[in-house]
């Protein structure tokens, strides 16, 4: 057997002991699966909650989620843009220009939908 597969074995097998070791730990050290203290909803600190843990969102949260992400990772985009400004030139900007109007065509296009709206 060569050093690499000894190495490899040894690393699979690290890799499967850790989290059987876990998984065994804490099913004598956690107690009881069920307990009135956990299926008890948990909202921020707040001591009184109306509902349950298992009650059904609106899928408009969901979508400005997905909004959320889109638009933050456009600015994820931007800022190695700035950075660079320079170096780029007038083709950079040309091309950050064509990417925001794009994306605020998206915008407006959800803007038009109404899916910002909470009817």
């Amino acid at each position: 057997m060569t050093e690499n597969m000894v190495s490899l074995i040894v690393v699979f097998s690290i890799a499967a002991i850790i989290p059987a070791a876990i998984l065994v730990l804490s099913k004598f050290l956690g107690g009881s699966k069920y307990n009135a203290v956990k299926l008890e909803s948990y909202e921020s600190g707040l001591a009184k909650t109306v509902g349950t843990s298992r009650d059904r969102f609106s899928v408009k949260f969901y979508l400005i989620a997905i909004l959320f992400i889109l638009f933050d990772v456009e600015t994820v985009f931007m800022f190695p843009w700035a950075v660079n400004f320079r170096q780029l030139g007038l083709n950079g900007f040309i091309e950050m220009t064509l990417f925001i109007v794009i994306l605020l065509a998206g915008f407006v296009y959800i803007l038009k939908k109404g899916a910002l709206k909470w009817d």
